[in-house]
């Protein structure tokens, strides 16, 4: 029987016409109607196996209309470019794996940061990653979506707003069936080879908008897997009322905005965005509240259906750890099922540092979420933490806090259990020029407090988000204060320079190749080395001026501190490097001490402290590269 080649095909034109030219001379017979395949073929593992072959899979590229996106009523168009197997074309629905991005074609993605390539005819050639080699011969679909006003997709960029969320959002409803679409040519496209099941996935912002999208609830979004993502975009660029840069939303929407096929004059928008964001008070606005996926107005964790399995690095001073600890704590006051995977690493996909467990951990997911199949993970432990360098510790929540241990800070510059007593005040003098890594060392320093633990008698977990109570009062009008933890003593730690990463000349391969989109990635591995210390955790916030009670929450952690090491709690005002100056004077500021605690999740009983000699490290000892990189904001 002739084959004819439709539309959705990357082989279009000749073949199509000579095909259509037989068409009319030939006799068709009708088919014998077939059983209709199963989508996948189970391998002996218990997993789906490779059954279709990639060099011959379906590439096609459409348009989704997006109606309600703007203003002006015309709405918008948001690209889509679709990988799947030419086997099951016809016989066989299957689900989907997405990845909609800003960064397509601007920064790329991944670790070799690949953009996608396009033939003549403007049809995806190669898609970045290795999703659509390694899970479209297995029997699913992967999809590609460029947000709105990026690459091939019209509107403007948002900044995890409407546009941002509702672009990614329309791809989903037109893949169950919910939207339309058009090809280049202007013809309807139709996802009749869809069975309405969708797995969005993806690092970084390409998570971000998958948690956005979640939090809509869309019919046939099965489940996300956000790695490295944010769920309030209002805690990725404040600190407790701290900007940690200012005019950020309009610099990242333009960045990303670039490189565009159909440029589009988005000034107006990105102006008003200056004025919203509220960069001189450092306020949640309205229009923070409409890009918060926690507890938001476009959407929020109560809506959630889709089951979640969050990826993130415990190091990670890009998106922070304040975005997993915030989401899933709503994930389980909701219900939600759910799933987490947390390194030791900074803002890195667990591809790069732990492919083999991290491939085979999410092929076994989307075979459970998106093909039903039964494989047990339910029934495995929800959580996997990294505490100490390649040292693993499995738990069904998270995090493991047995109870919160207080430490209050002397006047003798001690930190220790117990009541704070008649402790009386202590005081600095802010330095606007001074970094956290020179307060945490020993020594004289009037611009810092720094208050040491003696030696912890046996290990200690901690588990969760650390932070400081205080009263402090002021002489500036506008004021701000920094804490941090710090982890004294020497040991092997996963080293921040680079988010602990280090790419090799090495290469492996996850999944099947083509003469246009090979599977092969650089290998990369953790960088470990030993250090004299480790900040822990660090927080700041916002002073109104005189005297204020405030609590000050760290970024959350989960390691083991060993035993024979010291905590040290440091207190300062500016922390150059890492959030906007609101104060730029040589201010004073006191606390009360009586009134001031370190609280720490600990697991298990808080371990006793013993005499020891200090392991503060000198100011000359001090490596400003190990120090827990300051606030480095998306790209």
């Amino acid at each position: 029987m002739t084959t004819l080649f439709t539309k959705r095909s990357a082989r279009v034109g000749a073949l199509s016409i000579v095909a259509a030219g037989a068409l009319v001379a030939t006799t068709v017979v009708p088919a014998i109607a077939a059983e209709e395949p199963d989508p996948y073929v189970l391998g002996d593992d218990g997993t789906t196996a490779v059954a279709y072959d990639y060099d011959s899979a379906v590439k096609e590229s459409v348009w989704v209309d997006a109606p309600d996106l703007d203003g002006d009523g015309d709405g918008e168009k948001i690209a889509l470019d679709i990988v799947r197997p030419a086997e099951l074309d016809g016989a066989a629905d299957v689900p989907v794996i997405m990845d909609a991005s800003p960064y397509y074609s601007t920064s790329g993605r991944g670790n070799e940061a690949e953009r996608k390539t396009y033939d003549e005819n403007g049809v995806i050639e190669k898609s970045p990653l290795y999703y659509d080699n390694y899970f479209v011969p297995r029997g699913y679909a992967y999809v590609s979506v460029d947000m709105a006003g990026t690459s091939r997709s019209t509107g403007c960029v948002d900044q995890g707003g409407p546009s941002d969320i509702l672009s990614a959002k329309a791809a989903v409803d037109w893949l169950n069936g919910n939207a339309t679409a058009t090809y280049a040519d202007g013809s309807a496209a139709v996802a009749d080879w869809s069975n309405g099941k969708t797995g969005m996935i993806g690092k970084s912002y390409d998570g971000t908008i998958a948690n956005g999208v979640a939090a809509m609830a869309p019919d046939g979004l099965e489940t996300i897997v956000p790695i490295s993502a944010i769920s309030s975009w209002y805690d990725y660029d404040r600190a407790q009322n701290i900007p940690y840069s200012y005019g950020y939303p309009r610099w990242l929407s333009s960045y990303v905005g670039g490189n565009r096929t159909m440029p589009q004059d988005c000034t107006a928008i990105w102006d008003q965005m200056d004025i919203d964001a509220a960069d001189d008070t450092g306020l949640y606005t309205d229009w923070w509240a409409e890009r918060d996926y926690r507890e938001g107005t476009l959407g929020d964790a109560s809506q959630i259906e889709a089951s979640v399995f969050i990826m993130h690095g415990l190091q990670d001073t890009n998106v922070d750890m304040h975005h997993v600890s915030r989401f899933w704590e709503l994930l389980v006051e909701n219900d939600v099922d759910r799933k987490m995977l947390l390194t030791r690493l900074g803002h890195v996909d667990a591809f790069d540092s732990d492919r083999d467990m991290w491939v085979d951990t999410l092929h076994r997911w989307f075979d459970q979420e998106l093909m039903g199949i039964e494989n047990g993970m339910s029934d495995e432990p929800a959580v996997d933490v990294e505490v100490a360098p390649n040292e693993w510790a499995e738990s069904d929540s998270w995090p493991i806090v047995d109870r919160v241990a207080k430490l209050r800070p002397k006047a003798n510059g001690s930190l220790s259990l117990g009541a704070g007593g008649r402790q009386g005040s202590a005081a600095w003098v802010n330095d606007r020029q001074q970094r956290f890594g020179t307060a945490l060392a020993d020594g004289e320093n009037p611009h810092r407090l720094l208050f040491t633990t003696g030696v912890l008698r046996d290990d200690l977990r901690l588990s969760g988000t650390a932070s400081v109570s205080t009263t402090v009062t002021t002489s500036a009008d506008v004021g701000q204060i920094t804490v941090g933890l710090v982890d004294y003593g020497p040991a092997d730690r996963v080293l921040t320079q680079n988010d602990g990463a280090v790419t090799l000349d090495t290469e492996s391969c996850w999944g099947e190749s083509s003469d246009v989109d090979d599977a092969c990635y650089f290998d990369v591995e953790r960088s470990i080395g030993e250090t004299d210390y480790q900040v822990l955790g660090r927080g700041w916030a916002r002073l109104d001026g005189g005297t204020q009670r405030v609590t000050v929450e760290m970024l959350p952690n989960d390691l083991v501190v060993p035993a024979g090491h010291q905590l040290g709690l440091v207190v300062m005002g500016v922390d150059r490097g890492a959030t906007v100056t609101l104060d730029g004077a040589a201010s004073e500021y006191e606390i009360d001490l009586k009134q001031t605690s370190l609280d720490l999740p600990v697991v298990g009983p808080m371990s006793s402290f013993a005499p020891g000699q200090s392991l503060v490290p000198s100011p000359d000892e001090i490596d400003d590269s190990i120090v827990t990189n300051d606030i480095q904001l998306l790209p």
